[in-house]
């Protein structure tokens, strides 16, 4: 029985959203579904986990963006469908928070601000502390309480937060809660036994 895929989802799809999830799945040599991408998003989670099955390497990342759409949009519809999906092992979620008009709120486990800083505090946008314990608003969280996954990790606007997070600058909150989401869920542990098995 084939091992299920390795997958972290991110509620953002805007274009520094995805200058900054492509530069975090090079760096963990992972894969990026670019496609994904999008403001708000079009592919269909069929469609997306098609690509996923098809990606040569775990982790993949994956995008999601509602665009400030209110209740469940087309990018949480799509996010449901992948993170319950029979080959699909969702190893953590960057909820990225928002202040749109219609900002949903989720649960956080952990949130990391623009200092870099783990934090038991929601965060805004800009990656400041809120007054919320493990409590964050964003835009494309709607339905991540109704799933079932090790770790949220909440963050402010990926790539952006004040030029703090610049993929020039290696994206270092984004690549924070990246370490963390595979950290936590043992994967590098995983991935050093696999190899050490194909050592003769």
């Amino acid at each position: 029985m084939p091992a299920k895929r390795k997958v972290i989802l991110v509620t953002d799809g805007d274009i520094y959203a995805a200058k900054a999830i492509e530069y975090a799945a090079r760096k963990t040599g992972g894969r990026c579904i670019s496609q994904s991408a999008g403001n708000p998003s079009i592919k269909t989670g069929p469609e997306l986990v098609s690509m996923i099955l098809e990606t040569p390497h775990d982790p993949v990342f994956v995008m999601f963006d509602d665009s400030g759409l209110q209740g469940e949009g087309p990018g949480e519809t799509a996010m449901k469908y992948v993170a319950m999906h029979g080959d699909i092992e969702v190893l953590g979620v960057i909820a990225v928070a928002s202040k749109t008009h219609y900002a949903e709120w989720t649960r956080v486990d952990v949130s990391i601000d623009a200092e870099g800083e783990l934090t038991e505090f929601g965060v805004d946008k800009h990656g400041v502390k809120e007054l919320d314990v493990k409590r964050m608003n964003g835009d494309t969280v709607y339905c991540l309480d109704q799933l079932d996954v090790p770790i949220i990790v909440g963050i402010g606007d990926i790539g952006k937060m004040n030029r703090k997070d610049d993929v020039e600058k290696g994206s270092p909150i984004t690549m924070k809660a990246v370490e963390l989401i595979l950290e936590r869920s043992g994967y590098h542990e995983c991935s050093k036994a696999r190899e050490d098995e194909r050592i003769p």
